[in-house]
């Protein structure tokens, strides 16, 4: 059993196994070893998408939530998700990631835990986006990203489709295309030096080679581009 097996219930999940395993097994090495500092906490969720993230933090005993993603479509499905006793206790704002920190922050709103969880490497402005965060005041940061396998501290460019509803929102109207920024592992290791944080990262060879067909790209070897990994972020 998987936490995220009621998906298939929900619209667009349906006739998708395979990102119901996918997310099952993320949640078991992201989300659940921090049961224990999730609950009772007030967490943001950034690019929180259909509220899936926001979901799983409420499951964990967080006290409150609150998540901003930029497309309103995404955040009208989370009302199809059960429990509403979970639900009620999730706030998705419509808005830009950045602005809606800045307003945030602005209005002196704190939070315990922030998850960054998909959204880095579909930015450009990686340091501003920790800044940010930092001024949110978080015990911890939680980040789930691809990765670029060069050495250095680098950032990798690219382009992406902005109609495509998992990478960046556009940045101006009729924008289909957006450039986009992969860091390297040395250069998140880099930001969170520089703004006074640990950088702990996960080890997902826990997860046993039998159940990885999902989540290969936590896997990719090192002649690859890129590979997806996690890290904890904790104030020095």
């Amino acid at each position: 059993m998987g936490f995220y097996d009621f998906l298939p219930e929900i619209g667009r999940y349906a006739d998708d196994p395979g990102t119901v395993e996918r997310m099952n097994h993320r949640h078991k090495m992201i989300i659940k070893p921090l049961e224990d500092q999730i609950a009772g906490k007030r967490v943001l969720d950034l690019a929180a998408h259909d509220g899936r993230w926001a979901y799983a933090f409420a499951a964990a005993g967080a006290r409150e939530v609150v998540g901003i993603e930029g497309r309103q479509e995404l955040i009208d499905r989370f009302a199809e998700f059960p429990r509403a006793h979970l639900r009620e206790k999730v706030s998705l704002i419509c808005d830009d990631i950045y602005d809606g920190m800045q307003k945030l922050i602005d209005a002196g709103e704190r939070f315990d835990v922030v998850g960054v969880l998909g959204i880095l490497y579909h930015v450009m402005d990686h340091f501003r986006l920790f800044q940010l965060v930092r001024k949110l005041g978080p015990e911890l940061v939680i980040v789930d990203s691809e990765f670029a396998q060069r050495p250095g501290q680098v950032i990798m460019l690219v382009r992406e489709r902005t109609d495509n509803e998992l990478n960046s929102i556009p940045q101006f109207e009729g924008q289909t295309k957006a450039l986009i920024g992969i860091p390297s592992f040395p250069a998140m290791d880099a930001m969170a030096d520089v703004l006074d944080y640990d950088c702990h990262w996960l080890n997902w060879e826990e997860l046993g080679p039998g159940q990885r067909k999902f989540v290969g790209d936590y896997y990719r070897p090192a002649d690859q581009a890129k590979r997806r990994g996690t890290c904890l972020l904790i104030p020095k």
